[in-house]
């Protein structure tokens, strides 16, 4: 064999071992049925039915395990195929008239319910109320017995009438009850009544909370409807009374019915339902800590009724108050949550949705053939749909059920997927939000509004047609389209940077006058930079320690004789404390500005300086001023006044490092709002916010670690107490001749000694506790500062009780910055008490003595209307 030979064939046995690395895993015979039941309808699933009932019948030896483990996947992760999965089922009830034994659609059935089964016991609420809908559509096909079915759903509204039942427990019994109901209905006419009545009375008692939610702000009326939108539970009873006035004629043109084509069964025993309980939500404990943990506030966050924003009329999206509008964004929505983990396939999968739901539906996309005349009153664009449907979940208060980027990132996987049809939808939906400002768009939502906004514009280029909005322009500065408009402004720019972006607007939002963009480019603003400013020298003899990384030790020294030079200074009266302070804030941050790894870089290195500084030189006897701390926060703002963005990382970095607590940087929000900024009155406006939920979500973070910790020793505790008794008992088996004198009692002993670590984690879980108190309450005491002044407070807002009236609002076309400013402020102390509430809750008898006891004889309207959206927030169960 010749070298070429043998070299070729090496060749030839790497590329076959690299062949079987590649190769596909190995399937068996079950695991290619179960995933062809899962993909059933990748083609056309109506033809692929009779094929893949053969293909289940003819397979031996049968695993019905298997079979119903791909029917329960299929149902609870392809909400869309559940109508396809019932025909599958009542093909599988076909069997040969000499078969002995249940039939295999029998036997699927009853494995199915173990599974279903499952999923009640632990409360997982979205895969029970999909099985439901699957049950459903069974009870039509004549495969589940009605009064079996009737009973499931009773067992849910039973849910509604337990004690002190929760928000969240009860809206997703509503949702299994009602989605039932709505597929089944033309088979429970006797018990629909009741369900409807059930759902009813729970609904009646969230009235308060669904004005707390409105995405629409109209602080002078207790009304909850609005005119652009509609609360689900809402919804679901519109819906239902629909189907009954209808005699539920409605189902078959809502709901995709394929079973209804095959041959009725004869002489065959309906499936009946086991009774079910819905076991009881047990509240999260941990191991006396009281119930104020990250966990508890998790289970409450949703606790609220959920507003969806409606962005088109009935002809271009359906309304959701019908059955076949109701139908089409539940499975919308139900596919957005599930596809969580791959927004690729998500937006996929949305856009093929016309396939799953009845023929004629929407509108084909342009160019394609009309395969089926269109229904009367359907015939929806898709695109516009979807969109609404995502920007309805993304702009549910006081908290969407997904993190925000993932909408975002939809939206632009639907655009990249179908531009031509999809960012039509895109450019309307924002034109629509955007007129929605004028008319009190929720100040939380206006702001996820803008974040969406400028992330979806930096992934297409930035483009926008600007000049729509010149016009705006005239409006007051603080107006909600002018704040939009620099928000927006403000975004891109972080995405981007600034001369790019400036390109991108009209020369009429260029202008200073426009306030809409900066000028300059956002950096860093040095106060002592220019030798005119009579402290220069001083801040750069400052500076020159810095850049020569000296010692925190020699800065300090160096500072006590810069303390004594600017004493004696002939310019003038000086803060002495505040000016040195103001140097070596400016110059360290002056240092850390080049990157963000510098900023880190130079506050862990001058941690010492810092903590002396924030003591007003008291730091060795352990002293702390909270002037001191506020000033720090005033030369660092002030730094970076052209680039809020970083006016919120160096307050997070302060907090991180325990130079300022959260406490801190709530008052300085309140002494430092945007009203006072701009000359008026005090007021809070987005930025202000964003910087107080920085802090109060430091301070409850830092709560929640404090438990956990605290939680993980006790358990290491009790394992120790544990096995020293579990000694003790074995030393008791000993011959008493041999056992040692006190070995129980030096085991009991042993066991009763203190954990150092538990009682310092103790200590800290208790100090960070009353840090997160006094977060909470300095959060609420300086709202009630703003929107219900006394004579006596600095800077009082007249207008704060102005805003709030019917006839203040009808006449918002001619507020003026300080009357906008402070209606922006009632919406953020809104969403204060929605978004908060699991934490003000716990602690709701103090906060409410110290800050709302003086009005308790008030009849001031402002006073009154606190008090209102305090109670309500705090009675959310």
């Amino acid at each position: 064999m010749s070298y070429n030979d043998r070299r070729g064939g090496y060749r030839r046995r790497h590329r076959d071992d690299y062949d079987d690395r590649r190769r596909e895993p190995y399937e068996t015979p079950e695991e290619k049925l179960k995933t062809a039941i899962i993909k059933l309808g990748e083609v056309d699933a109506l033809e692929e039915l009779p094929r893949l009932q053969k293909q289940i019948q003819d397979f031996t030896p049968l695993n019905v395990g298997i079979v119903s483990e791909a029917f329960r996947i299929g149902v609870t992760e392809q909400p869309y195929k559940i109508p396809y999965y019932a025909a599958l089922i009542r093909l599988l009830h076909d069997g040969a008239e000499d078969t002995e034994g249940p039939l295999l659609g029998r036997l699927v059935l009853e494995d199915f319910w173990k599974g279903f089964q499952t999923y009640v016991d632990k409360l997982e609420w979205r895969e029970t109320r999909l099985c439901i809908q699957f049950f459903a559509h069974l009870t039509v096909a004549g495969l589940v017995s009605p009064e079996s079915m009737a009973a499931l759903l009773q067992a849910f509204t039973a849910v509604l009438e337990g004690f002190n039942v929760s928000h969240k427990r009860a809206k997703r019994a509503v949702l299994c009850a009602a989605e039932g109901l709505m597929i089944a209905g033309a088979s429970l006419k006797t018990s629909a009544s009741e369900i409807i009545n059930a759902i009813q009375a729970f609904s009646e008692t969230t009235t308060s909370a669904k004005w707390l939610v409105r995405p629409t702000i109209t602080l002078f009326t207790d009304a909850v409807a609005i005119d652009n939108g509609d609360e689900m539970l809402d919804t679901i009873l519109h819906t239902l009374k629909t189907l009954v006035d209808a005699d539920f004629a409605q189902i078959a043109d809502s709901f995709p019915q394929p079973y209804l084509t095959l041959p009725k069964l004869e002489d065959r025993t309906p499936f009946d339902l086991p009774l079910v309980l819905v076991p009881p939500e047990s509240d999260i404990e941990l191991d006396g800590v009281s119930n104020n943990t990250e966990e508890a506030a998790s289970v409450k966050k949703d606790e609220w009724p959920e507003y969806f924003l409606r962005l088109f009329d009935n002809d271009i999206s359906p309304d959701p108050n019908t059955p076949a509008g109701y139908a089409v964004r539940t499975a919308l929505l139900d596919t957005i949550a599930i596809f969580e983990v791959n927004r690729k396939e998500c937006a996929r999968l949305l856009l093929e949705y016309p396939k799953w739901n009845l023929p004629g539906a929407f509108k084909p996309k342009p160019g394609a053939p009309v395969e089926t005349e269109p229904v009367a009153g359907k015939y929806w664009q898709l695109e516009s749909t979807i969109i609404e449907t995502i920007l309805g979940a993304l702009l549910i208060l006081p908290e969407s059920s997904h993190k925000s980027v993932y909408y975002i990132s939809l939206i632009t996987e639907l655009c990249k997927l179908s531009p031509s049809t999809v960012g039509p939808a895109v450019g309307k939906s924002i034109r629509k939000l955007y007129g929605a400002l004028s008319e009190g768009l929720d100040v939380e939502a206006a702001r996820r509004f803008a974040e969406w906004f400028a992330v979806h514009m930096s992934n297409f280029g930035f483009q926008w047609v600007w000049k729509e909005w010149v016009p705006d322009l005239a409006l007051a500065v603080q107006h909600p389209r002018r704040t939009f408009m620099r928000r927006a402004v403000e975004f891109e720019i972080r995405l981007s940077y600034h001369d790019r972006i400036l390109k991108t607007l009209p020369d009429a939002m260029q202008a200073p006058d426009a306030f809409t963009a900066s000028e300059q480019a956002p950096g860093p603003n040095f106060e002592y930079d220019e030798p005119t400013n009579p402290h220069h020298d001083a801040a750069q003899s400052v500076l020159n320690l810095f850049r020569g990384r000296a010692k925190a030790e020699d800065v300090i020294a160096h500072l006590d004789t810069l303390k004594t030079t600017l004493e004696t200074s002939e310019d003038g009266p000086v803060n002495v404390d505040a000016t040195v302070r103001s140097i070596v804030v400016q110059s360290l941050l002056h240092i850390g500005a080049r990157s963000f790894s510098h900023l880190l870089n130079a506050i862990e290195r001058y941690l010492p300086l810092l903590r002396t500084v924030a003591g007003s030189g008291n730091a060795a006897a352990g002293g702390s001023s909270p002037e001191a701390k506020g000033g720090i926060l005033t030369s660092a703002a002030a730094f970076w006044k052209s680039n809020p963005q970083m006016v919120g990382i160096v307050f997070d970095k302060l907090m991180q490092y325990q130079i300022v607590d959260p406490n801190d940087v709530v008052g300085w929000t309140f002494v430092n709002g945007a009203g006072l900024r701009l000359g008026g009155p005090l007021s809070l406006n987005a930025f202000e916010w964003d910087l107080m939920r920085g802090a109060l979500d430091k301070a409850n973070g830092r709560v929640v670690i404090a438990r956990r910790k605290v939680t993980a020793l006790r358990k290491e505790e009790d394992d120790t107490r544990a096995r020293a008794k579990a000694r003790a008992n074995e030393s008791m088996e000993v011959d008493a001749d041999t056992k040692p004198d006190g070995a129980e009692a030096e085991a009991e002993e042993e066991a009763a000694v203190e954990n150092p670590a538990l009682t310092t984690a103790l200590k800290a879980l208790d100090s960070l506790t009353a840090e997160q108190k006094a977060a909470l309450s300095r959060t609420l005491e300086g709202f009630v500062t703003c929107l219900a002044p006394v004579a006596a407070d600095a800077n009082p807002n007249p207008h704060a009780r102005t805003v709030i009236t019917e006839q203040a609002w009808h006449n918002r076309a001619n507020w003026d910055n300080d009357e906008w400013n402070a209606w922006e402020t009632w919406g953020w102390y809104r969403q204060f008490c929605r978004a908060y509430s699991p934490y003000l809750r716990v602690s709701a008898q103090t906060l409410y003595a110290v800050s709302f006891s003086r009005f308790e004889t008030s009849t001031d309207p402002a006073a009154e209307l606190m008090r209102k959206t305090w109670d309500i927030a705090m009675d959310v169960s």
